[in-house]
Protein backbone atom coordinates (compact mmCIF):
# COMPACT_ATOMS: atom_id res chain seq x y z
CA UNK A 1 0.00 0.00 0.00
CA UNK A 2 1.36 3.36 -1.18
CA UNK A 3 -0.23 6.95 -0.80
CA UNK A 4 -0.15 7.10 -4.45
CA UNK A 5 -2.65 3.53 -4.73
CA UNK A 6 -5.16 6.04 -2.49
CA UNK A 7 -5.19 8.91 -4.93
CA UNK A 8 -8.32 11.00 -4.53
CA UNK A 9 -7.04 12.94 -7.87
CA UNK A 10 -6.98 10.33 -10.30
CA UNK A 11 -3.07 10.87 -10.46
CA UNK A 12 -0.13 8.54 -9.25
CA UNK A 13 1.73 11.76 -8.44
CA UNK A 14 1.59 12.11 -4.54
CA UNK A 15 3.34 16.00 -4.72
CA UNK A 16 0.60 17.42 -6.95
CA UNK A 17 -1.31 18.82 -4.49
CA UNK A 18 -4.84 21.06 -4.39
CA UNK A 19 -5.05 24.25 -5.23
CA UNK A 20 -5.19 27.24 -3.05
CA UNK A 21 -8.17 27.67 -1.48
CA UNK A 22 -9.67 24.14 -1.67
CA UNK A 23 -10.86 22.36 1.22
CA UNK A 24 -8.76 19.76 0.67
CA UNK A 25 -6.12 21.73 2.28
CA UNK A 26 -4.89 19.91 5.58
CA UNK A 27 -5.01 16.44 4.34
CA UNK A 28 -1.95 14.43 3.80
CA UNK A 29 0.14 12.51 0.52
CA UNK A 30 -2.55 11.02 -1.71
CA UNK A 31 -5.65 13.42 -0.22
CA UNK A 32 -5.46 10.86 2.69
CA UNK A 33 -6.92 11.59 6.54
CA UNK A 34 -4.51 11.30 9.08
CA UNK A 35 -5.32 9.69 12.35
CA UNK A 36 -3.08 11.57 14.14
CA UNK A 37 -2.40 15.39 14.56
CA UNK A 38 -5.56 17.49 14.06
CA UNK A 39 -7.31 15.22 12.00
CA UNK A 40 -7.79 13.05 15.33
CA UNK A 41 -9.41 15.64 17.46
CA UNK A 42 -12.61 14.25 16.51
CA UNK A 43 -11.96 10.40 15.23
CA UNK A 44 -15.91 9.56 15.64
CA UNK A 45 -16.77 11.86 12.96
CA UNK A 46 -13.90 11.15 10.82
CA UNK A 47 -14.52 7.63 10.52
CA UNK A 48 -18.34 8.49 9.48
CA UNK A 49 -17.07 10.49 7.05
CA UNK A 50 -14.26 7.68 5.91
CA UNK A 51 -17.59 5.28 5.67
CA UNK A 52 -19.41 7.61 3.80
CA UNK A 53 -16.25 8.07 1.01
CA UNK A 54 -15.04 4.85 0.90
CA UNK A 55 -17.52 2.34 2.66
CA UNK A 56 -16.36 0.14 5.11
CA UNK A 57 -12.60 -0.53 4.45
CA UNK A 58 -11.19 3.17 4.28
CA UNK A 59 -7.11 4.18 3.22
CA UNK A 60 -5.61 6.50 6.03
CA UNK A 61 -2.07 7.27 7.08
CA UNK A 62 -0.12 7.04 10.55
CA UNK A 63 2.20 9.21 11.98
CA UNK A 64 4.98 10.11 9.39
CA UNK A 65 2.39 9.96 6.64
CA UNK A 66 2.85 5.87 6.91
CA UNK A 67 -0.23 4.18 4.93
CA UNK A 68 -2.39 2.30 5.75
CA UNK A 69 -6.64 0.68 5.91
CA UNK A 70 -8.68 1.10 8.60
CA UNK A 71 -11.20 -1.29 8.47
CA UNK A 72 -14.66 0.59 9.59
CA UNK A 73 -17.39 -2.46 9.27
CA UNK A 74 -18.31 -4.79 11.51
CA UNK A 75 -18.45 -8.03 9.60
CA UNK A 76 -15.42 -6.93 7.15
CA UNK A 77 -13.56 -6.70 10.80
CA UNK A 78 -14.82 -10.32 12.18
CA UNK A 79 -13.59 -11.42 8.54
CA UNK A 80 -9.88 -9.98 8.76
CA UNK A 81 -9.00 -11.40 12.15
CA UNK A 82 -11.11 -14.88 11.36
CA UNK A 83 -8.81 -15.40 8.25
CA UNK A 84 -5.63 -16.38 9.06
CA UNK A 85 -4.89 -17.74 5.64
CA UNK A 86 -5.02 -14.26 3.75
CA UNK A 87 -3.92 -11.92 7.25
CA UNK A 88 -1.31 -12.45 9.96
CA UNK A 89 -0.31 -10.10 12.58
CA UNK A 90 3.97 -10.52 11.15
CA UNK A 91 5.05 -6.66 10.70
CA UNK A 92 7.89 -7.95 9.08
CA UNK A 93 6.00 -8.26 5.67
CA UNK A 94 4.84 -4.60 5.94
CA UNK A 95 5.73 -2.69 2.85
CA UNK A 96 6.16 0.45 4.67
CA UNK A 97 8.72 -1.10 7.04
CA UNK A 98 10.21 -2.76 4.21
CA UNK A 99 10.64 0.47 1.94
CA UNK A 100 12.33 2.65 5.11
CA UNK A 101 8.59 4.96 6.08
CA UNK A 102 8.67 3.17 9.30
CA UNK A 103 12.08 4.97 10.86
CA UNK A 104 13.37 3.28 14.56
CA UNK A 105 12.31 6.15 16.58
CA UNK A 106 8.84 5.96 15.31
CA UNK A 107 6.20 6.71 18.15
CA UNK A 108 4.02 3.31 17.04
CA UNK A 109 7.27 1.35 17.42
CA UNK A 110 6.37 -0.34 20.46
CA UNK A 111 3.38 -1.31 18.62
CA UNK A 112 4.84 -2.16 15.02
CA UNK A 113 7.34 -3.99 15.61
CA UNK A 114 7.73 -7.57 15.48
CA UNK A 115 8.32 -9.67 19.05
CA UNK A 116 8.43 -13.24 19.83
CA UNK A 117 4.84 -13.43 21.25
CA UNK A 118 1.82 -15.06 20.30
CA UNK A 119 -0.36 -12.57 19.16
CA UNK A 120 2.67 -11.76 16.41
CA UNK A 121 3.35 -15.42 15.61
CA UNK A 122 1.19 -18.24 13.41
CA UNK A 123 1.32 -21.69 12.89
CA UNK A 124 2.60 -23.84 15.57
CA UNK A 125 5.03 -21.46 16.90
CA UNK A 126 1.00 -19.40 17.69
CA UNK A 127 -0.33 -22.43 19.11
CA UNK A 128 3.06 -23.20 21.30
CA UNK A 129 3.17 -19.31 22.19
CA UNK A 130 -0.78 -19.08 22.76
CA UNK A 131 -0.80 -22.34 24.69
CA UNK A 132 1.45 -21.02 27.37
CA UNK A 133 -0.66 -17.71 27.95
CA UNK A 134 -3.58 -19.28 28.14
CA UNK A 135 -2.10 -22.24 30.15
CA UNK A 136 -0.68 -19.62 32.99
CA UNK A 137 -4.30 -17.76 32.81
CA UNK A 138 -5.96 -21.22 33.99
CA UNK A 139 -4.03 -21.57 36.98
CA UNK A 140 -5.77 -17.82 38.33
CA UNK A 141 -7.29 -17.72 41.10
CA UNK A 142 -10.30 -15.88 39.94
CA UNK A 143 -12.16 -15.78 43.54
CA UNK A 144 -8.82 -14.90 45.04
CA UNK A 145 -8.96 -12.20 42.80
CA UNK A 146 -11.73 -10.85 43.29
CA UNK A 147 -11.02 -10.92 46.79
CA UNK A 148 -7.75 -8.79 45.98
CA UNK A 149 -9.79 -6.38 43.53
CA UNK A 150 -12.41 -5.69 46.62
CA UNK A 151 -9.32 -5.12 49.01
CA UNK A 152 -7.73 -2.75 46.81
CA UNK A 153 -10.74 -1.02 46.03
CA UNK A 154 -10.90 -0.43 49.39
CA UNK A 155 -7.24 1.16 50.07
CA UNK A 156 -7.64 3.47 46.81
CA UNK A 157 -11.50 4.34 48.67
CA UNK A 158 -10.11 4.87 51.78
CA UNK A 159 -7.84 7.86 50.52
CA UNK A 160 -10.06 9.88 49.61
CA UNK A 161 -13.37 8.89 51.24
CA UNK A 162 -12.95 11.10 54.13
CA UNK A 163 -12.77 14.46 51.46
CA UNK A 164 -15.87 13.76 49.50
CA UNK A 165 -14.78 14.12 46.63
CA UNK A 166 -12.53 12.83 44.47
CA UNK A 167 -11.12 12.19 40.56
CA UNK A 168 -12.50 8.69 39.72
CA UNK A 169 -9.97 8.42 36.47
CA UNK A 170 -6.67 9.34 38.29
CA UNK A 171 -7.54 7.94 41.87
CA UNK A 172 -9.08 5.10 40.71
CA UNK A 173 -9.72 4.03 37.52
CA UNK A 174 -5.83 4.52 36.71
CA UNK A 175 -4.78 2.56 39.52
CA UNK A 176 -7.15 -0.63 40.14
CA UNK A 177 -6.03 -2.36 37.43
CA UNK A 178 -2.47 -1.97 37.56
CA UNK A 179 -2.26 -3.32 40.86
CA UNK A 180 -4.44 -6.12 40.66
CA UNK A 181 -2.72 -7.27 37.36
CA UNK A 182 1.00 -6.55 39.65
CA UNK A 183 -0.51 -8.92 42.08
CA UNK A 184 -1.44 -11.35 39.54
CA UNK A 185 1.83 -11.68 37.79
CA UNK A 186 4.11 -11.17 41.20
CA UNK A 187 5.05 -7.91 41.24
CA UNK A 188 3.22 -6.16 44.04
CA UNK A 189 6.15 -4.04 45.21
CA UNK A 190 6.52 -2.80 41.64
CA UNK A 191 2.69 -1.17 41.70
CA UNK A 192 3.58 2.67 42.15
CA UNK A 193 2.39 5.60 40.11
CA UNK A 194 5.77 5.72 38.00
CA UNK A 195 4.33 2.47 36.64
CA UNK A 196 1.06 3.74 36.27
CA UNK A 197 2.37 6.60 34.05
CA UNK A 198 4.33 4.37 31.88
CA UNK A 199 2.03 1.94 30.77
CA UNK A 200 -0.89 5.01 30.00
CA UNK A 201 2.44 6.95 28.20
CA UNK A 202 3.11 3.55 26.08
CA UNK A 203 -0.10 3.23 24.57
CA UNK A 204 -0.77 7.04 23.44
CA UNK A 205 2.33 6.70 21.21
CA UNK A 206 3.92 10.09 22.34
CA UNK A 207 7.41 11.15 21.79
CA UNK A 208 8.29 9.34 25.00
CA UNK A 209 6.50 6.33 24.32
CA UNK A 210 9.72 4.28 23.41
CA UNK A 211 11.57 5.01 27.02
CA UNK A 212 8.39 4.20 28.92
CA UNK A 213 8.57 0.59 27.07
CA UNK A 214 12.28 0.10 27.83
CA UNK A 215 11.10 1.39 31.29
CA UNK A 216 8.62 -1.36 31.60
CA UNK A 217 10.81 -4.38 30.04
CA UNK A 218 13.28 -3.47 32.44
CA UNK A 219 11.40 -4.21 35.55
CA UNK A 220 9.14 -7.04 33.50
CA UNK A 221 12.85 -8.97 32.53
CA UNK A 222 13.97 -8.54 36.35
CA UNK A 223 10.83 -10.36 37.40
CA UNK A 224 11.23 -13.07 34.83
CA UNK A 225 15.12 -13.90 36.52
CA UNK A 226 13.26 -13.56 39.81
CA UNK A 227 11.21 -15.90 39.01
CA UNK A 228 13.08 -18.12 37.03
CA UNK A 229 15.85 -18.75 39.96
CA UNK A 230 12.60 -19.02 42.75
CA UNK A 231 9.36 -19.72 41.39
CA UNK A 232 5.90 -18.86 43.67
CA UNK A 233 2.52 -19.23 42.69
CA UNK A 234 1.65 -16.36 40.11
CA UNK A 235 1.44 -16.02 36.64
CA UNK A 236 4.86 -15.59 35.64
CA UNK A 237 6.20 -18.80 37.48
CA UNK A 238 3.65 -20.37 35.59
CA UNK A 239 3.99 -18.97 32.23
CA UNK A 240 8.03 -19.83 33.10
CA UNK A 241 7.33 -23.43 34.09
CA UNK A 242 4.65 -24.34 31.34
CA UNK A 243 5.76 -27.19 29.07
CA UNK A 244 6.15 -25.07 25.98
CA UNK A 245 9.59 -24.10 27.47
CA UNK A 246 9.53 -20.20 26.97
CA UNK A 247 12.66 -18.25 26.57
CA UNK A 248 13.54 -15.34 29.09
CA UNK A 249 13.06 -12.81 26.40
CA UNK A 250 9.37 -14.67 25.18
CA UNK A 251 8.67 -14.58 29.28
CA UNK A 252 8.98 -10.37 29.33
CA UNK A 253 7.75 -9.85 25.95
CA UNK A 254 4.74 -11.64 27.50
CA UNK A 255 4.46 -10.11 30.31
CA UNK A 256 4.42 -6.90 28.60
CA UNK A 257 1.69 -7.84 26.29
CA UNK A 258 -0.57 -9.42 29.03
CA UNK A 259 0.10 -5.83 31.66
CA UNK A 260 -0.51 -3.31 28.95
CA UNK A 261 -3.41 -5.07 27.16
CA UNK A 262 -4.96 -5.86 30.50
CA UNK A 263 -4.19 -2.25 32.16
CA UNK A 264 -4.86 0.16 29.34
CA UNK A 265 -8.45 -1.50 28.29
CA UNK A 266 -9.77 -2.38 32.21
CA UNK A 267 -9.15 1.40 33.31
CA UNK A 268 -10.64 2.84 30.01
CA UNK A 269 -13.63 0.35 30.98
CA UNK A 270 -13.57 1.52 34.54
CA UNK A 271 -13.98 4.91 33.39
CA UNK A 272 -16.52 4.71 30.88
CA UNK A 273 -18.82 2.53 33.13
CA UNK A 274 -18.66 4.48 35.75
CA UNK A 275 -19.34 7.55 33.72
CA UNK A 276 -22.33 5.76 32.30
CA UNK A 277 -23.52 5.60 35.64
CA UNK A 278 -22.67 8.73 37.05
CA UNK A 279 -24.69 10.69 33.46
CA UNK A 280 -27.11 8.28 32.80
CA UNK A 281 -30.09 8.40 34.98
CA UNK A 282 -31.90 5.25 33.09
CA UNK A 283 -28.23 3.31 34.49
CA UNK A 284 -28.42 3.98 37.49
CA UNK A 285 -31.77 3.49 38.50
CA UNK A 286 -31.96 0.17 36.51
CA UNK A 287 -28.83 -0.99 38.84
CA UNK A 288 -30.48 0.51 42.02
CA UNK A 289 -33.20 -1.17 41.24
CA UNK A 290 -32.07 -4.61 40.65
CA UNK A 291 -32.80 -4.83 37.12
CA UNK A 292 -29.39 -4.66 35.38
CA UNK A 293 -26.27 -5.93 37.10
CA UNK A 294 -22.59 -4.16 36.67
CA UNK A 295 -21.95 -6.80 34.46
CA UNK A 296 -24.51 -5.91 32.27
CA UNK A 297 -23.58 -2.39 32.58
CA UNK A 298 -20.13 -3.16 31.52
CA UNK A 299 -21.17 -5.15 28.73
CA UNK A 300 -23.23 -2.00 27.39
CA UNK A 301 -19.68 -0.28 27.91
CA UNK A 302 -17.97 -2.25 25.72
CA UNK A 303 -20.60 -1.82 22.86
CA UNK A 304 -20.81 2.05 23.16
CA UNK A 305 -17.29 3.18 24.44
CA UNK A 306 -14.71 0.30 23.81
CA UNK A 307 -11.43 0.62 25.72
CA UNK A 308 -9.34 0.02 22.98
CA UNK A 309 -10.43 1.71 19.62
CA UNK A 310 -7.93 0.23 17.53
CA UNK A 311 -5.49 -2.52 16.98
CA UNK A 312 -2.17 -2.33 15.19
CA UNK A 313 -1.76 -3.70 12.91
CA UNK A 314 -2.89 -6.81 10.79
CA UNK A 315 -1.01 -7.00 7.58
CA UNK A 316 -2.23 -8.89 3.87
CA UNK A 317 -0.31 -12.21 3.08
CA UNK A 318 -1.39 -11.90 -0.62
CA UNK A 319 -3.61 -9.94 -3.05
CA UNK A 320 -7.18 -9.79 -1.81
CA UNK A 321 -10.46 -7.74 -1.33
CA UNK A 322 -11.99 -6.43 2.09
CA UNK A 323 -15.08 -4.69 1.79
CA UNK A 324 -14.65 -3.29 -2.15
CA UNK A 325 -11.19 -2.69 -1.49
CA UNK A 326 -8.56 -4.08 -3.38
CA UNK A 327 -5.77 -5.02 -0.72
CA UNK A 328 -2.13 -5.35 -1.94
CA UNK A 329 0.04 -8.16 -0.54
CA UNK A 330 2.11 -6.59 2.36
CA UNK A 331 -0.41 -3.84 3.32
CA UNK A 332 -1.52 -3.33 6.74
CA UNK A 333 -4.95 -3.28 8.21
CA UNK A 334 -6.24 -1.64 11.39
CA UNK A 335 -8.73 -3.47 13.68
CA UNK A 336 -11.75 -1.14 14.13
CA UNK A 337 -13.13 -1.44 17.11
CA UNK A 338 -15.03 1.31 17.71
CA UNK A 339 -15.88 2.15 14.19
CA UNK A 340 -17.27 -1.26 13.95
CA UNK A 341 -19.03 -1.42 16.96
CA UNK A 342 -21.28 1.14 15.70
CA UNK A 343 -21.56 0.05 12.29
CA UNK A 344 -25.01 1.00 10.64
CA UNK A 345 -25.29 -2.85 9.07
CA UNK A 346 -25.13 -4.15 12.47
CA UNK A 347 -26.78 -0.91 14.89
CA UNK A 348 -28.95 1.44 13.14
CA UNK A 349 -30.43 2.58 16.06
CA UNK A 350 -27.19 3.21 18.97
CA UNK A 351 -29.77 3.85 21.49
CA UNK A 352 -31.24 0.49 21.29
CA UNK A 353 -30.01 -1.48 24.18
CA UNK A 354 -27.28 -4.49 23.51
CA UNK A 355 -27.28 -5.82 27.08
CA UNK A 356 -26.70 -9.86 27.06
CA UNK A 357 -25.14 -8.95 22.74
CA UNK A 358 -21.14 -10.11 23.30
CA UNK A 359 -20.76 -9.91 19.61
CA UNK A 360 -18.76 -6.72 20.33
CA UNK A 361 -15.17 -5.99 18.72
CA UNK A 362 -13.63 -4.62 22.14
CA UNK A 363 -11.52 -8.04 22.24
CA UNK A 364 -10.64 -8.93 18.97
CA UNK A 365 -11.44 -11.98 18.10
CA UNK A 366 -10.15 -15.33 15.65
CA UNK A 367 -6.94 -16.58 16.82
CA UNK A 368 -5.96 -13.59 18.41
CA UNK A 369 -8.58 -12.99 20.54
CA UNK A 370 -7.68 -11.82 23.89
CA UNK A 371 -6.88 -14.28 26.23
CA UNK A 372 -7.41 -12.56 29.33
CA UNK A 373 -10.55 -10.79 28.95
CA UNK A 374 -12.14 -12.58 31.61
CA UNK A 375 -10.23 -10.81 34.27
CA UNK A 376 -10.27 -7.59 32.57
CA UNK A 377 -14.07 -7.98 33.10
CA UNK A 378 -13.92 -9.37 36.72
CA UNK A 379 -11.68 -6.22 37.69
CA UNK A 380 -14.37 -3.81 36.28
CA UNK A 381 -17.20 -5.27 37.54
CA UNK A 382 -15.92 -6.43 41.19
CA UNK A 383 -13.98 -3.07 41.49
CA UNK A 384 -17.50 -0.85 40.21
CA UNK A 385 -19.73 -2.99 42.58
CA UNK A 386 -17.25 -2.60 45.25
CA UNK A 387 -16.97 1.24 44.81
CA UNK A 388 -20.75 1.70 44.39
CA UNK A 389 -21.52 -0.14 47.80
CA UNK A 390 -18.64 2.28 49.70
CA UNK A 391 -20.36 5.82 47.97
CA UNK A 392 -23.74 4.71 47.19
CA UNK A 393 -24.19 8.50 47.45
CA UNK A 394 -21.77 9.65 44.82
CA UNK A 395 -22.46 12.50 42.51
CA UNK A 396 -20.94 13.83 39.51
CA UNK A 397 -19.06 16.96 40.40
CA UNK A 398 -19.70 18.36 37.39
CA UNK A 399 -22.03 19.43 34.14
CA UNK A 400 -21.73 16.65 31.88
CA UNK A 401 -20.63 18.31 28.75
CA UNK A 402 -17.60 19.70 30.82
CA UNK A 403 -15.88 16.57 30.94
CA UNK A 404 -12.41 15.94 28.74
CA UNK A 405 -11.67 13.28 26.93
CA UNK A 406 -7.93 12.29 25.66
CA UNK A 407 -7.43 10.79 21.95
CA UNK A 408 -5.23 9.00 20.24
CA UNK A 409 -5.63 6.55 17.81
CA UNK A 410 -5.84 3.82 19.90
CA UNK A 411 -7.84 4.61 22.40
CA UNK A 412 -10.09 7.79 24.11
CA UNK A 413 -10.17 7.79 27.82
CA UNK A 414 -11.53 10.51 29.89
CA UNK A 415 -9.00 13.10 31.49
CA UNK A 416 -11.04 13.05 34.75
CA UNK A 417 -14.36 12.29 36.41
CA UNK A 418 -14.39 13.84 39.24
CA UNK A 419 -17.69 13.53 41.82
CA UNK A 420 -19.00 14.39 45.42
CA UNK A 421 -20.57 12.46 48.19
CA UNK A 422 -20.99 12.86 51.67
CA UNK A 423 -18.37 11.89 53.33
CA UNK A 424 -17.17 8.51 54.65
CA UNK A 425 -14.59 7.03 57.25
CA UNK A 426 -12.19 4.59 56.09
CA UNK A 427 -12.97 0.23 56.75
CA UNK A 428 -10.25 -2.05 57.20
CA UNK A 429 -9.11 -3.53 53.33
CA UNK A 430 -9.67 -7.00 55.03
CA UNK A 431 -13.23 -6.61 55.62
CA UNK A 432 -16.17 -6.66 52.78
CA UNK A 433 -16.96 -3.23 51.16
CA UNK A 434 -20.08 -2.46 52.79
CA UNK A 435 -22.27 0.79 53.17
CA UNK A 436 -20.95 3.60 56.37
CA UNK A 437 -21.14 1.46 59.77
CA UNK A 438 -24.18 0.66 61.56
CA UNK A 439 -24.37 3.35 64.60
CA UNK A 440 -24.23 1.19 68.02
CA UNK A 441 -27.56 0.62 69.69
CA UNK A 442 -28.81 2.85 72.09
CA UNK A 443 -28.58 1.72 75.79
CA UNK A 444 -32.48 1.80 76.22
CA UNK A 445 -34.76 1.28 73.34
CA UNK A 446 -37.52 3.64 72.37
CA UNK A 447 -40.07 4.21 70.13
CA UNK A 448 -41.02 7.60 68.66
CA UNK A 449 -39.47 10.17 66.70
CA UNK A 450 -35.80 10.52 66.44
CA UNK A 451 -36.23 14.12 67.03
CA UNK A 452 -35.29 15.49 70.85
CA UNK A 453 -38.48 15.87 73.23
CA UNK A 454 -39.14 17.90 76.12
CA UNK A 455 -38.64 16.85 79.06
CA UNK A 456 -42.07 15.76 80.90
CA UNK A 457 -42.74 17.22 84.36
CA UNK A 458 -42.82 13.93 86.45
CA UNK A 459 -45.90 13.00 87.87
CA UNK A 460 -46.29 11.24 91.08
CA UNK A 461 -46.66 7.43 90.25
CA UNK A 462 -49.74 5.86 90.54
CA UNK A 463 -50.28 2.16 90.84
CA UNK A 464 -50.96 -0.11 87.13
CA UNK A 465 -52.63 -3.27 87.08
CA UNK A 466 -50.09 -5.85 86.01
CA UNK A 467 -50.17 -6.49 82.32
CA UNK A 468 -47.48 -7.31 79.37
CA UNK A 469 -45.49 -4.91 77.83
CA UNK A 470 -46.27 -3.75 74.58
CA UNK A 471 -43.52 -4.88 73.05
CA UNK A 472 -41.02 -7.34 73.85
CA UNK A 473 -37.87 -6.79 75.03
CA UNK A 474 -35.23 -7.66 72.30
CA UNK A 475 -33.19 -10.86 74.03
CA UNK A 476 -33.08 -13.45 71.52
CA UNK A 477 -32.97 -11.93 68.23
CA UNK A 478 -34.86 -13.72 65.55
CA UNK A 479 -33.59 -16.18 63.45
CA UNK A 480 -32.29 -14.74 60.20
CA UNK A 481 -33.50 -15.54 57.10
CA UNK A 482 -31.83 -17.98 54.91
CA UNK A 483 -30.24 -16.17 51.62
CA UNK A 484 -31.81 -16.47 48.54
CA UNK A 485 -30.01 -17.89 45.41
CA UNK A 486 -29.44 -14.23 44.22
CA UNK A 487 -27.95 -13.43 47.21
CA UNK A 488 -25.75 -16.09 47.79
CA UNK A 489 -24.75 -15.99 43.80
CA UNK A 490 -23.91 -11.81 44.67
CA UNK A 491 -21.83 -12.86 47.80
CA UNK A 492 -19.80 -15.50 45.15
CA UNK A 493 -19.03 -12.70 42.43
CA UNK A 494 -18.01 -10.37 45.11
CA UNK A 495 -15.42 -12.58 46.81
CA UNK A 496 -17.27 -13.27 50.30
Amino acid sequence: MTPESHSMTGTDDPLLGPPPGCPAHGLGPGGLHRLYGPDAADLESLYENLRDQHGPVAPVLLHDDVPIWVVLGHAENLHMVSAPSLFCRDSRIWNPLLEGMVKPDHPLMPHIAWQPICSHAEGDEHLRLRAAVTGAMSTIDHRGVRGQINRYTQRLVNRFCEEGTADLVSQFAEHLPMAVMCEILGMPDEYNDRIVEAARDLIRGTETAIASNAYLMDVLMRLTARRRAQPEEDFTSHLINHPARLTDDEVGQHLRVVLIAAYESTANLIANVLRMVLTDPRFRAQLSGGQMTVPEAVEQSLWDEPPLSNVLGYFAKQDTELGGQRIRKGDGLLLGIAPGNVDPRVRPDLSANMQGNRSHLAFGGGPHECPGQDVGRAIADTGIDALLMRLPDVQLDCDEDELEWRQSMASRHLVELPVHFAPKPPQDVTQKPSHAPVLPQRATWHVGTSQPQPTPTPAAPAPQPAAPPQYPAPTTPEPARPMGAWQRFLRWWRGY
